[in-house]
């Protein structure tokens, strides 16, 4: 595995292939208050492709580019969140997408274990260790623990994506599943205006 760091943007021409595994690091979990420090990705080639973000950073033309482009699917695990956090950061909604997290309760309905984690050991029997989940993402230099596991969160989401894509088959879901994808810009845009835990669709 190699980890390539880049400050403030992904280099010019680089090429990542149709489908781009994504993650972000913040400083907290409210996109308002708390900024995106880090975005991470990967192509499933075993290699990550790591963006620190700086604080008054307010675009990443390259970036963007990736995440708006039409022919590039973006692979998430909970994108509600990322799609958020860069949509307040950047202005640029990220589409299509896939949320391996949303395949996983649409077809794994025996357990409610559907953390990355969880996940990685059932799915491709890979143990993930989520030891620097709470470090300072905002610090200037990353620790290798913290490249490490930033990296971790996108280098199994290729193989993730196909396991589910079986299940979601084999159960007929798939549809369903790409319904649910579909929404998600428009849900994590409702989480940024105001809408974060009220079910607009209830009574």
């Amino acid at each position: 595995m190699t980890i390539h760091t880049y400050l403030g943007d992904l280099p010019d021409g680089l090429k990542l292939g149709p489908i781009v595994a994504i993650d972000c690091e913040t400083m907290g979990l409210n996109p308002h208050r708390d900024r995106l420090c880090l975005v991470q990705l990967s192509d499933g080639d075993g290699n990550a492709h790591l963006v620190q973000i700086t604080q008054d950073q307010t675009a990443a033309p390259n970036l963007c580019a990736l995440l708006t482009d039409p022919n590039t699917l973006k692979l998430f695990h909970f994108g509600r969140f990322d799609i958020a956090a860069m949509f307040h950061r950047f202005g640029a909604l990220a589409a299509p997408v896939y949320c391996t997290k949303i395949a996983s309760k649409l077809v794994r309905t025996f357990t409610d274990r559907h953390g990355l984690k969880n996940l990685a050991q059932e799915l491709i029997g890979v143990d993930m260790s989520k030891y620097q989940q709470s470090s300072d993402w905002g610090a200037s230099h990353l620790t290798d623990a913290q490249k490490d596991y930033a990296a971790s969160d996108v280098l199994y989401l290729h193989q993730i994506k196909d396991k589910l894509d079986a299940m979601l088959a084999r159960e007929n879901r798939q549809e369903m599943a790409q319904s649910c994808f579909d929404f998600l810009p428009t849900r994590a845009k409702l989480d940024l205006a105001g809408w974060p835990e009220i079910d607009i669709f209830a009574h």
